[in-house]
């Protein structure tokens, strides 16, 4: 707390006077980054593009940003210190899912109640994240690290249909 406040310019006890503690600190922390994310993620949803290319610039904002800023992302999902906030880290998940949905949902034309669009929603938030956190541990240990540009159009390819492409592909060839 010492040297946030320092970082900020304010004395420590106009830190804990605003925020009461570090449990405080960490929660606003998170509602920030996750209300920013989620202004950002929602843009990039809802531009008007063709399909595959707001994939693909969902992915790179949500890349974008973990690029950014990946202290504050390796200190909110992956830090035992700032398990408090766990909670609201999963909430903004589950939104981003639920908003995902129902966009897949819109876009496909499905039925009420039809489940491959919240599973498809909850299968590429995971993928991406998992995807990302990888890729920022990659990049920390490996100077040939994809870069951003490179992960966007993996993902954007995997989720396309690359996969499946390629394994008719492979298919093929072997018969």
């Amino acid at each position: 707390m010492a040297a946030m406040a320092a970082a900020a310019g304010v004395t420590k006890p106009i830190l804990y006077r605003h925020f009461g503690d570090k449990a405080g600190l960490y929660a606003a922390l998170a509602q920030r980054h996750s209300e920013t994310l989620l202004a950002a993620l929602t843009a990039a949803l809802e531009k008007t593009a063709t399909p595959q290319d707001r994939v693909r610039r969902t992915i790179d904002v949500y890349l974008a940003s973990l690029e950014a800023a990946p202290q504050v992302y390796r200190f909110l999902v992956q830090s035992e210190e700032a398990a408090p906030v766990r909670g609201q880290v999963r909430g903004f998940l589950r939104q981003l899912q639920e908003q995902l949905a129902r966009g897949i949902s819109a876009e496909l034309g499905l039925e009420s109640g039809d489940l491959r669009a919240p599973i498809w929603a909850a299968g590429i938030v995971g993928m991406v994240q998992s995807a990302g956190d990888w890729w920022l541990e990659a990049r920390a240990q490996d100077p040939s690290a994809p870069t951003r540009a490179e992960l966007t159009a993996q993902l954007t390819d995997l989720l396309w249909g690359a996969y499946g492409r390629a394994a008719s592909r492979d298919v093929t060839n072997h018969l």
